[in-house]
């Protein structure tokens, strides 16, 4: 089959290599009907994790089920089904509090690759959930971020404890951010206020909900949040980026008392005790659990209430992906759907 791999930064490839095959009588093979690019996708192609050799790429997908293993259940050949970038059990007691994507028999899609034709999916009653009915092209463009960055973004947006009555901060201007700015309207916040300078971005953070829009960073940001909100502060703030900066601004545009939901991948991110101790915010973040919120999401999806689909601003072949790395990695594309 055909598949992307990253064989060194900055150098994605499409190659032939071996079909998938059940391992274990819990897998599913399944035929990948749309993938896409991720922003931490970004971090090894531009060199800042590390790869060890031929690495397959992409985590995020949507598919028909091909093959099942023997103990598998809930799902059956011929299903249309969207999981998480975390294959979890969901029967664990980590995954019945809510967080499978720290299941204690987890396994990382990203380790096995789903931007490729066919993809061996772990632990596939617990992962997968089947979708109802024929999608439309834009449902199916919805589901697809159900997967990854619409779960991450409602998880921060979440996390966050963005609701009714609440002022959302948002930081960072990526897919999931966008998308966390969709959450929070979703969930009934009143104002959404997105830290972003671009100015397509910032368009389509208005279609997503966006109330404010603030281009300053860093201590300028936080003090224009502090001057939309009266000298307080954001009551949620979700943090989707990953940096220092990004992670900095975000606990200082919150109010004592407030939220903080970070979902950006941390690379270098170092919290100063005493800041953290007279900051007076609550943490709460880490890898999104997709599959908490996949059956809502995909019914969210599939009723129209929601459009998260319009984030992929860039649609290209499978066999055209290193151009999709390129146009992400140079911010000329926010999120890129590959088509098999």
């Amino acid at each position: 089959m055909r598949a992307v791999v990253l064989h060194a930064p900055g150098d994605v490839r499409v190659d032939e290599v071996e079909d998938p095959e059940i391992i274990e009588p819990t897998d599913a093979v399944i035929r990948v009907t749309a993938a896409c690019i991720c922003g931490s996708d970004l971090w090894p192609y531009r060199g800042i994790e590390n790869v060890d050799g031929p690495t397959p790429m992409g985590h995020e997908y949507v598919g028909v089920v091909e093959r099942v293993g023997d103990a598998v259940r809930e799902v059956g050949v011929g299903d249309l089904v969207v999981g998480s970038f975390v294959a979890s059990d969901n029967t664990c007691e980590i995954c019945e509090a809510g967080f499978q994507s720290r299941c204690v028999h987890q396994v990382m899609m990203g380790s096995i690759g789903t931007q490729s034709e066919f993809a061996r999916i772990p632990l596939a009653d617990g992962t997968l959930v089947k979708v109802p009915g024929e999608p439309t092209p834009e449902q199916q463009r919805g589901l697809l971020a159900a997967s990854d960055v619409l779960g991450t973004g409602w998880f921060a947006a979440v996390a966050a404890e963005a609701g009714p009555g609440k002022t959302v901060a948002v930081v960072g201007d990526g897919a999931v951010g966008l998308l966390a700015i969709l959450a929070a309207r979703h969930l009934g916040s009143e104002r959404v206020i997105a830290m972003s300078r671009h100015a397509d971005r910032q368009r389509l953070a208005r279609r997503f909900g966006a109330t404010d829009i603030v281009e300053q960073r860093g201590e300028a940001g936080v003090a224009r949040i502090k001057e939309l909100t009266g000298g307080y502060g954001a009551h949620s703030t979700v943090e989707a980026v990953g940096t220092q900066e990004s992670m900095t601004q975000a606990i200082g545009a919150t109010r004592p008392g407030g939220h903080v939901g970070y979902v950006g991948v941390s690379h270098g991110v170092e919290l100063d005790g005493l800041d953290l101790f007279f900051a007076t915010v609550n943490l709460l973040g880490g890898p999104a659990p997709v599959r908490r919120f996949l059956p809502d999401l995909i019914d969210l999806v599939m009723t129209g209430r929601i459009d998260p689909g319009i984030v992929f601003d860039l649609t290209l072949p499978l066999d055209r992906a290193a151009e999709g790395y390129q146009a992400m990695d140079e911010r000329r594309a926010i999120k890129v759907l590959l088509t098999l």
